[in-house]
């Protein structure tokens, strides 16, 4: 094996995160000492400001929540589009650990399942449409294909319906804003140490020390590694750090330096094939029925490493009368290197020969990001309406390199030898399973992941190398008429750039396009609202910035953008004191030009589809009780291929690929005691297709967990979750053809929180 691919191993050892952490609890009694000098010393100016954040009995706390983003000109209850914030609390009572973890609490998004061309990372669906380009970290493009960590966040945040306007490019089903944790006027030092099945270790460390009297610093540290529950072969390894400082946090004028960084090093999942491949049309849509924990990858060969590192400089001058700057700069860069395997790639060596082929996917990508964004926002009056603004511009620049590896012998042609290949004529797995086919075909049951693997990796170094420029203004005004009636206006231009470079030649897509936001709110009383909106968005060619599913080819580069409107009317109500936020919706969402296949697969595309969907959502947060609290939902998607592409005539009105028609998801806790909570959740999901002619598909789901907590002192909490109660057998991702991906099994985790 050549020195390009001389890291390729079979299981990664502990991480250096947990040495990290483990490193960080030894620090905890100084730490702890220096922190409460510090509190006392600054409590005797402020008596209001207490000492530290004590980690009380595992509930939601007695307030709604709001959205952090400067473009929003009113609170939640009084903004005219539906939107969805994960608290703090929800993410630590339910155990979640990564973005897919708590997007799951969140209804009417599903996850879409990668490949090669298209990375594998997040990819989250909201209301039907691929938002894997439109994730955001505190208000900025999360560049490149990613698996996100949520060691460093505070809360999530889902703008649900077309969203440009908000967000720029893409955002066609929505966007999602992470908030990352920044320092704070107090001190306190928080961790958790978790255990569980499947070899499940986790470590965290949360300090935030007050630096004199204006300034604080704040550390992340992060040490994980689990097997994947039931699952025979995939694992997780991953570490990581985010420090960060502010000086003037009573200032006019702050400065916030914080740099973010994740390595993970895992062995992916394979999934399970579907029943009917390319040469078995008669088969069943579905995946095949195997053992929960069939695994066709090989240590040996496959492999997923990830690294991202953040540099964020935010300063922030307030004029006084509510007029504030934001000037943020952002220098990212994230790497995505992997090769696993698909199972059998839909040849049906499984129906002929018993035997699973174990086709290589692979990618090697490395994006960068610079970024710089200024927000203006304040309030004025013009004669008797009141005016909340927002403005601001945005520049930024992404640069992403992409190559590939070749994974077995190749002829002098550079093509795989017949034997080496899927196909049933060429040979493929009609030769054996085992040593007898190089180990490139598994058995269909009880397939062995410790096969040795002979054959040679090599990059390919064949790269494609894309330039993404972005010049963005937009602005946003909230107009209060009186104490009932408001009326929200927004737009945003973009002028969007992106070229691609290859060995077979230049493309690129010039595209400048306006978004736009409008809505009208009604009050019957100050704690309820109903409101009507519409939306736009636009999808220009080449949105992934060269790294994800929807990029920029020679079938797609002289196209215009794809252009989406939504028309929403919704009711919010915060009740019970601002204790519990209830939201319901009905919306339909239509783009109208959008880019199909001419042909078959890779074939010229046009802009001539038409897609919809009608919905209706409904939504709960908070407290009913002092002791009760509840996050959830419901959500009906009714979509429709209004236009399908040309060559796909029979797909007219069928369903939209990862699109559920019903989903419903509701996480409750209750304190018994004031040291005594119990917690459950529930995560309902009817049939999904994986394609638009929905002949691949996979079953509806319930799926439940579990919760107990028990505060011990006023420095140590005990946390129990089980995850998959009932160790459902279940499929969390419809690939489009080939596969779908298999959730995890049960599993138990006991955290131990401390705070100091």
């Amino acid at each position: 094996m050549s020195s390009q691919t001389a890291y390729v191993t079979s299981h990664p050892g502990t991480p250096k995160r947990l040495l990290m952490s483990a490193l960080g609890l030894a620090l905890l009694p100084a730490a702890a000492q220096a922190g409460n000098a510090t509190a006392d010393t600054a409590n005797q100016g402020d008596d209001q400001t207490p000492k530290t954040t004590r980690l009380e009995s595992v509930k939601v706390q007695a307030t709604t929540v709001n959205s952090t983003s400067p473009k929003f000109t009113a609170s939640l209850l009084d903004t005219p589009r539906a939107v969805t914030v994960i608290p703090q609390s929800i993410l630590q009572e339910t155990g979640a650990i990564s973005l897919t973890d708590a997007l799951r609490t969140v209804p009417g998004i599903t996850f879409g399942a990668g490949e090669g061309g298209n990375p594998n990372g997040d990819r989250p669906f909201i209301r039907g449409f691929d938002s894997q380009s439109s994730i955001f970290i505190d208000g900025v493009r999360s560049s490149g294909s990613q698996s996100r960590e949520i060691f460093d966040i505070e809360q999530v945040e889902v703008i649900k319906g077309p969203s440009s306007a908000y967000t720029g490019r893409g955002s066609v089903g929505g966007s999602i804003n992470l908030l990352t944790k920044a320092p704070k006027t107090e001190n306190s030092l928080n961790g958790s140490l978790g255990l569980g099945t499947a070899d499940y270790q986790r470590a965290t460390v949360d300090w935030n020390q007050l630096i004199g009297s204006d300034s604080a610093f704040r550390l992340n540290v992060l040490g994980h590694r689990n097997d994947i529950a039931d699952r025979g072969g995939p694992d997780a390894r991953r570490w990581g750090i985010a420090p960060s400082i502010t000086f003037g946090l009573h200032a006019d004028t702050s400065v916030t330096l914080s740099y973010y960084h994740l390595q993970s090093n895992e062995q992916p999942d394979s999934g399970i094939p579907y029943g009917n491949p390319n040469n078995y049309p008669q088969g069943s849509g579905k995946p095949i029925h195997v053992p929960h924990d069939t695994y066709y990858g090989l240590y040996a060969r496959d492999f997923q490493k990830q690294r991202n590192d953040v540099g964020t400089i935010l300063v922030k001058h307030s004029f006084g009368k509510s007029w504030l700057l934001r000037n943020t700069t952002v220098y990212g860069r994230s790497t995505n290197d992997y090769i696993w395997t698909q199972p059998d790639d839909s040849q049906g060596n499984f129906i002929v020969n018993g035997g699973v082929w174990r086709r290589n996917n692979n990618r090697v990508s490395n994006t960068t990001n610079l970024t710089n964004q200024t927000d203006l926002t304040g309030e004025f009056q013009t004669g008797s309406i009141k005016h909340s603004l927002a403005t601001g511009i945005e520049v930024s620049n992404e640069k992403t390199n992409r190559d590939s590896y070749r994974v077995g012998n190749f002829n002098a042609a550079g093509r795989p030898l017949p034997g080496e290949t899927g196909s049933i004529v060429n040979g493929a797995c009609t030769l054996g399973t085992g040593a007898s086919s190089g180990y490139w075909c598994a058995p269909v049951i009880n397939p062995n992941p410790n096969d040795p693997w002979n054959g040679p990796v090599v990059r390919a170094l064949n790269y494609t190398r894309i330039t993404t420029d972005t010049r963005s203004a937009w602005a946003f005004d909230t107009m209060e008429f009186n104490e009932q009636w408001s009326l929200n206006l927004g737009a945003r231009f973009d002028s969007f750039q992106t070229k691609s470079r290859a060995s077979t030649g230049v493309i690129k897509n010039d595209s400048n396009f306006w978004s736009y936001q409008g809505g009208l709110v009604y009050k019957p009383t100050s704690n309820g609202s109903i409101y009507l909106s519409y939306g736009t968005s636009a999808n220009p060619p080449g949105v992934d910035a060269g790294d994800g599913a929807d990029g920029l080819a020679v079938t797609n580069n002289d196209l215009k953008p794809e252009n989406s409107r939504n028309i929403e009317l919704g009711s919010k109500w915060d009740l019970f004191d601002k204790h519990l936020s209830l939201t319901a919706a009905v919306f339909r969402t239509e783009k109208t030009n959008a880019r199909v296949n001419t042909g078959g697969r890779g074939s010229p595309q046009i802009n001539a589809g038409k897609q919809r969907v009608d919905g209706v959502e409904l939504g709960l947060s908070g407290d009913i009780t002092e002791r009760w609290n509840v996050f959830g939902g419901y959500t009906y998607l009714k979509s429709k291929l209004l236009k399908p592409a040309p060559g796909d005539l029979a797909s007219k009105d069928n369903q939209f690929p990862n699109t559920p028609e019903n989903s419903f998801t509701l996480w409750t806790s209750y304190a018994i005691t004031p040291q005594f909570t119990i917690g459950g959740g529930a995560y309902a999901m009817s049939k999904v297709y994986g394609n638009t002619q929905n002949t691949k598909w996979v079953p509806g789901y319930t799926r439940f967990d579990a919760m107990a907590s028990y505060v011990v002192n006023r420095n140590l909490t005990l946390q129990l979750n089980v995850q998959n109660l009932t160790n459902k057998y279940y499929f969390d991702k419809a690939y489009a053809a080939h596969y779908a991906s298999v959730a995890a099994g049960r599993s138990a985790i006991l955290n131990f929180n401390y705070a100091f």
